[in-house]
């Protein structure tokens, strides 16, 4: 679950009452999605049209369209300038589909628009509220909670690409990077002369950015929503549409889970603003399109494929002058006396089973791709959305791009990774996270503390290892490379930070007396990161890890924060609401844990240099026999491709052990310090592992 979902999910049960209810389906809808449908329903869904939708130009005439099937009156609303009090109105005509359309004379490139739209009994909020296109292909926002929005006329397909196209790669060789456009460099040690920007993630020569990723080795960055999105949540304890923010002091939403426009690129991360200014319009030039265009032509210039994470699931919940003055009944989910639906615990959640809600959604995601030569998509609780836009999502998307990479977090009303492998999606996978590291680091430690979470036991430790298929017991995956394998994300703690408090070494609940000595790795927590990420990097399935997981990256609040943040210099595990340096990259912590660093890098080019970690088959795993005293230890053989391999592993805490080795001279390309290509020495007959160690061997030729 995403951002504050946590604290947002008891503060909704307080207010309603509510509980919270997982139920899994792989039925065609959601049951949760299906409510008795109404009169009224079954009247809007009628509705649906297959006119372009927008602001585009046709014949020297710039046409406007918006669809608003209730309304009764809509006026086109076009600015000079943004701040424009009183706008020029053009009266808008409907067709009987509920599209309204003006065309105004001229190619209005670079013109500010929005709409006015009466509603039956909301005039006068119409006459006083501007909404924004929700085609709008550039946005700029006044910065303020409730966000004031202006479309901006754009011209498309004018970018020079220089022959760049979609990185075509199979699924099961990516190896993600997830992570923030700003927090990349905006801290001080990235180098970037443009920080926390679309053009300073891709400076070259510098030490953070497109540099460091590629020197990691990973294949695919995965940018945390990078759609026009609130910035702004609510005034701190102050009271605004019936809620008072007691959570959130920096009136921030940093990672940018509250969409307000499906189809422009973020402005924030085009400014060259250090922080975010309140009061002023951002966005103004438009500049952010060719921006985000040149970032994703620079990454593919380095063979590394991008994917946006998209929030379809509901929309930026305190601003007007978005979908819900447009036509609230039709684009939300709602209860019997007309209040939104929240399982997303976001206030208002999308209804996309509307056929022209689908209809936006399956467009935002082809333009995306055509527009900006996105490589896929990553659906915030992709449970949320019903299966039929689903199924045309994936549908769609590959007839475009047949290696476009579509993936989820499979919540939502529920967990079902399953119902997403059968449509031929991927999904992130809870279970090995869970299983390896733990769900909690207080009462809640996995397989690399030496103990069971949950349902786990050996047999579904070995199912991890071939990506967690539904053949084994409580898989989950009709296809390993369906298996997003993660231990981190931007979600709770970093794996470090779960560490640091699991072992005792870091508090979690109250300050840190002294940060750099928490952040350098003590050799058992050293231990137990390498062992996690060696068994990250040699499962099947997809791999992803989080921005500064490969040097122990730790979220701790500076103490120099905010009086108003009570849990200043604490390790945080929800930092959707910092942008500071709690989540800001610090490359000098890299050269803190520069072993790790160099682990990290040592494992992905095993991996991504033996496709025996990414594409052996179920059957060429061979598990080996281990003691029934120690059921903390696991090995086996595989081979692909003409290679053979035996990787080993010894989780238990306390206990050393031995394996009996394959006949053969076999070199240790990882142990528990090193990782890499180069050979560190040969063994044969026998291999005798420490406490919390792993050793990778290749059989010599």
């Amino acid at each position: 679950m995403k951002k504050a979902v946590l604290i947002a999910a008891i503060f909704f049960t307080l207010f309603t009452g509510a509980t919270l209810t997982f139920v899994e389906s792989h039925t065609l809808r959601h049951p949760s999605h299906t409510p008795r449908r109404s009169d009224k329903d079954k009247e809007l869904d009628r509705y649906y049209s297959d006119k372009k939708l927008g602001a585009f130009t046709e014949s020297g005439k710039t046409i406007y369209r918006l669809f608003a099937p209730q309304a009764e009156k809509v006026v086109l609303c076009t600015f000079e300038k943004p701040e424009q009090k009183n706008p020029r109105e053009f009266a808008m005509t409907r067709d009987n589909d509920g599209v309204w359309e003006v065309a105004v004379e001229g190619e209005q490139y670079g013109l500010y628009y929005g709409f006015k739209v009466y509603n039956p009994g909301l005039w006068d909020q119409a006459d006083t509220t501007i909404v924004l296109d929700p085609y709008a292909k550039a946005v700029t926002t006044f910065n303020t909670y409730m966000s004031p929005r202006r479309g901006i006329v754009m011209k498309e397909g004018d970018f020079d690409w220089e022959g760049d196209t979609w990185i075509q790669r199979d699924w099961r060789d990516l190896i993600i990077y997830e992570m923030h456009v700003r927090d990349m460099t905006a801290h001080p040690t990235s180098g970037a002369e443009k920080k926390g920007t679309y053009t300073g993630l891709v400076e070259k020569g510098k030490r953070g950015g497109i540099d460091y990723i590629k020197s990691l080795g990973v294949n695919t960055v995965e940018l945390l929503p990078a759609m026009e999105f609130a910035n702004i949540e609510l005034p701190y304890n102050e009271q605004f549409f019936g809620r008072k923010n007691t959570w959130n002091p920096y009136e921030r939403n940093h990672w940018g889970y509250m969409t307000a426009a499906f189809f422009a690129p973020e402005a924030y991360y085009s400014e060259d603003w250090k922080q975010l200014t309140w009061n002023v319009w951002e966005g103004k030039k438009g500049k952010q399109v060719n921006d985000f265009k040149q970032m994703v032509k620079a990454f593919h210039k380095e063979g590394i494929a991008v994917v946006m994470d998209v929030v379809y699931n509901h929309i930026s919940e305190y601003e007007f002058g978005n979908f819900k003055e447009i036509d609230k009944e039709y684009y939300f989910r709602l209860d019997e006396n007309g209040n939104f639906i929240a399982e997303s615990y976001c206030g208002n959640d999308f209804k996309t089973e509307r056929p022209m809600s689908r209809r936006l959604i399956v467009e935002s995601i082809l333009y995306w791709m055509k527009e900006y030569h996105v490589d896929g998509f990553r659906f915030d609780l992709g449970k949320l959305l019903d299966w039929e836009t689903i199924e045309l999502v994936i549908r769609e998307a590959k007839k475009i791009n047949p290696n476009v990479i579509i993936v989820c977090e499979p919540w939502g009303g529920g967990y079902d990774p399953q119902g997403f492998s059968l449509r031929g999606w991927g999904a992130w996978n809870d279970q090995i996270r869970n299983g390896i590291k733990g769900e909690n680091p207080l009462n809640g430690n996995g397989w690399i503390f030496g103990k069971w979470y949950g349902n786990n036991t050996p047999d579904r430790i070995k199912s991890y290892v071939n990506g967690t298929l539904t053949r084994d017991k409580h898989g989950l995956f009709m296809r390993k490379e369906h298996s997003v394998n993660y231990l981190e994300s931007h979600d709770g703690y970093t794996l470090s930070d779960f560490i640091r408090i699991a072992t005792g070494e870091a508090p979690h609940d109250k300050p840190v007396d002294k940060p750099d000595d928490v952040r350098k790795l003590s050799l058992p927590q050293s231990r137990l990161n390498k062992l996690a990420a060696m068994f990250l990097m040699t499962s099947q399935g997809i791999s992803m890890i989080h921005s500064g997981q490969e040097y122990a990256r730790s979220k701790i609040i500076p103490v120099t924060i905010t009086e108003q943040d009570k849990h200043k210099g604490m390790i945080d595990h929800n930092t959707y609401d910092k942008d500071n340096k709690t989540n800001y990259l610090n490359y000098d912590h890299a050269d803190l844990n520069k072993s790790l660093l160099d682990y990290y890098k040592g494992l992905i080019a095993i991996r991504s240099t033996f496709p025996a970690f990414r594409r052996a088959e179920y059957e060429d795993v061979v598990f080996m026999p281990v003691p029934s005293d120690n059921l903390f230890a696991l090995g086996y053989t595989v081979s692909y491709g003409g290679d053979q391999f035996v990787v080993l592993f010894n989780a238990n805490q306390k206990k050393k052990q031995e394996f009996k080795l394959p006949k053969g001279n076999w070199e240790v390309l990882a142990d528990h310090l090193k990782a890499g290509l180069t050979s560190l020495r040969t063994l044969s007959g026998k291999a005798e592992l420490e406490p919390v160690t792993g050793l990778v061997l290749k059989l010599k030729k």
